[in-house]
């Protein structure tokens, strides 16, 4: 640890992101500062008045840093309440696929990670506000994703077993959604497995869904698998080359309209949101600074 300038850190822990024990992540905070000059504070989430709980806190103890433990919906949930704000979002990935700390590459480790809040380097980036009520920060999407997420979530079981149980249900399930696209002046008629929304480009898993996605360029892309191909889902996990475009699409914008005929299953950041007909994406460029480790 190099930076000994005093900070006042805000850690909000999600206590069952993960299906894990979220004692290691708090004993390890503790042990990291206990003979620093940083004065810390930490509160756990319960699923009940989470963002008033988060929104007193910041306001209370006047954080430097706030830094979210646990999953995307975590980060999310801290990020909502930091944007357009100086204070920058610190992660320590606690979650069961942690697709935004796969992003920025954030180490898994406690010390590693706590290195970054630190040490790490600020930057901006975009997010992408979704039907002008929530934000998302890496990836949404409707159609097979969305349903793996349904069944996560209902699952009750945490982990990667759960996702796997859950991937294995929506094998079984196959459905073209039917929708138009408003985008840079156009109107797009598609038929498509999935539409993703992305702001970034790996889920936690680290399949890259989005090889040309960058958080800080202003733009967002909307990805459109219309086959799916053996050969493209390689292409995802292993080389992250461009898509063969009659495969799977990806158009750039900073806003779209997305309407389908038939109710498709929509998932933000990996929360379930239901069943919807339509969706509404613009971009929010420079809208949060989060720490990043330190480039070689």
């Amino acid at each position: 640890m190099e930076n000994n300038v005093p900070s006042k850190l805000l850690f909000v822990i999600n206590p069952v992101s993960g299906g894990n024990n979220k004692t290691v992540w708090e004993t390890g905070i503790e042990d990291y500062f206990k003979d620093t000059s940083h004065e810390i504070n930490l509160i756990n989430l319960n699923g009940k008045n989470d963002t008033v709980r988060v929104r007193e806190e910041i306001k209370s103890f006047q954080p430097d840093k706030v830094i979210a433990v646990g999953g995307d919906g975590t980060i999310k949930l801290v990020a909502e309440q930091l944007v357009d704000t100086q204070i920058p979002l610190g992660i320590l990935p606690a979650g069961s696929a942690n697709g935004f700390a796969t992003e920025l590459a954030l180490p898994v480790t406690v010390k590693e990670a706590l290195d970054v809040v630190i040490n790490g380097t600020i930057k901006k980036i975009d997010l992408i506000r979704i039907n002008d009520k929530e934000i998302c920060i890496h990836l949404s999407d409707m159609g097979l994703n969305a349903l793996v997420v349904k069944y996560y979530s209902l699952g009750g079981v945490r982990g990667k077993w759960g996702y796997a149980k859950a991937i294995f249900r929506v094998l079984w399930q196959r459905q073209l959604i039917k929708t138009e696209l408003r985008l840079n002046g156009e109107a797009i008629p598609r038929s498509a497995f999935m539409i993703v929304i992305a702001n970034a480009r790996t889920y936690g898993t680290g399949i890259v869904i989005n090889p040309a996605g960058s958080l800080e360029d202003g733009l967002f892309e909307v990805v459109i698998m219309k086959e799916l191909s053996l050969v493209e889902l390689l292409k995802m996990m292993l080389t992250h080359k461009a898509f063969n475009p009659d495969k799977i699409e990806v158009l750039q914008t900073t806003d779209v309209n997305i309407t389908i005929r038939k109710k498709a299953y929509f998932q933000v950041d990996g929360e379930y949101r239901g069943k919807i007909t339509s969706v509404r994406a613009k971009i929010l460029p420079g809208a949060l600074n989060v720490l990043f480790p330190v480039t070689q």
